[in-house]
């Protein structure tokens, strides 16, 4: 009689890949040292916010309808002229380099193979002109330094280069309280740097006791940035500009005032300002204001495609993400930002069939309502 199966007896299985999202982070957490994963995971003082931006999509619920022709599903979406295969941008994160040796390469690579836009952070390890020569649906996030020169400097290099949009963050006047980093001490490790500051001083951490990226900020960023540079950054560009961190209606409506092209809802991840509001619950009250004047996009806590589901009948035209995309990376570098977009891609279309809503312009706050957990 034979012996019964032992698990212990057999050859190792392959791992599984991940299926999802926090499949990935978790298998990142595994690869990645504790600091690193601190840097990208971690949110200021107590992270409410950061676990409220994820929170705040358990509290609506989807209203499907039946008897739909969903036989065919189109998830695209036109955003400043430019037609998306479905509506996930990915939203800038610097030191791309710490997650993967080719850091904002691969992101690029990916997000133009998965026809969508990559929005390059200030503080890359890559240049953005190295960046820009892997795709060409690629935007610039910007900070406004106290030397202006340096600010227009990267603007007309990211024009030059062939950016498409240049996305100003204005959550950032002074750093937030990330205690993570400080208590890890965070810098960036010998052979990475900021390459857009190549150089000049910019380009590493000045020393410091806690976090050094803090200490650069307090030391660069101008904490006087005020709606007469928005002006200022119009005057010196011909791309669009979107204002990345509108949180109250009224900022909204002042950004289309001031020429913005399209503003991003965002705290910043959770990494700024704690006990800020989540950005789902900001998002349908900022798109009333603005009133279709230009698009409104959000980020913050999208996890799954249910949830770009539940920010667009909210009222944004599409979503960014960080993290999941980081996560990603770090496991399987320009494969794994492309199976993370491919992912989101088959659960956003599948929730448009089972919503019985087959394309985006389908999507309206009739499918959306509250949930047993609001």
């Amino acid at each position: 009689m034979n012996a019964p199966h032992r698990s212990d007896s057999a050859a190792p299985a392959t791992p599984l890949a991940p299926r999802n999202v926090a499949q990935y982070e978790e298998a990142a957490r595994a690869l990645l040292t504790p600091a690193i994963y601190d840097y990208y995971a971690g949110g200021a003082e107590d992270e409410l916010t950061l676990r409220w931006n994820e929170a705040a999509f358990r509290k609506f619920a989807l209203r499907p309808r039946v008897l739909v022709d969903v036989s065919r599903i189109d998830a695209s979406v036109e955003l400043l002229g430019d037609r998306l295969a479905f509506p996930v941008l990915l939203a800038p994160t610097a030191f791309q380099r710490l997650a993967h040796p080719d850091g904002e390469l691969a992101t690029a690579r990916a997000a133009a193979a998965a026809g969508t836009v990559f929005v390059s952070s200030t503080l890359s390890t890559f240049t953005i002109e190295e960046i820009a020569a892997e795709t060409q649906r690629l935007w610039l996030q910007l900070y406004v330094f106290r030397d202006r020169g340096i600010t227009r400097s990267l603007v007309e290099r990211a024009e030059a280069a062939g950016c498409r949009a240049i996305s100003l963050t204005v959550t950032v006047p002074v750093q937030g309280n990330r205690e993570r980093d400080a208590h890890n001490r965070f810098a960036l490790p010998p052979g990475i740097e900021m390459a857009n500051f190549t150089g000049l001083r910019q380009s590493r951490f000045p020393d410091a006791d806690a976090s050094r990226l803090g200490a650069f900020i307090d030391q660069e960023f101008d904490p006087s940035l005020s709606w007469k540079d928005v002006e200022w950054l119009r005057s010196i560009t011909r791309v669009p500009i979107v204002l990345k961190g509108i949180m109250a209606p009224d900022d909204g409506v002042l950004a289309v005032e001031h020429g913005a092209a399209a503003v991003v809802v965002s705290n910043h991840g959770g990494r700024q300002l704690d006990s800020g509001e989540p950005t789902l619950f900001a998002l349908p009250r900022i798109a009333d204001a603005i009133g279709g004047r230009v698009p409104v996009l959000m980020d913050g806590g999208v996890r799954r495609g249910t949830d770009v589901v539940k920010a667009l009948c909210l009222g944004a035209t599409a979503v960014l993400i960080a993290r999941p995309y980081l996560w990603g990376l770090a496991v399987g570098g320009q494969r794994g930002v492309a199976d993370v977009l491919a992912l989101l891609r088959a659960e956003v279309e599948r929730t448009l069939a089972l919503l019985g809503r087959p394309t985006i312009s389908a999507l309206e706050r009739s499918a959306i309502g509250p949930s047993p957990d609001a």
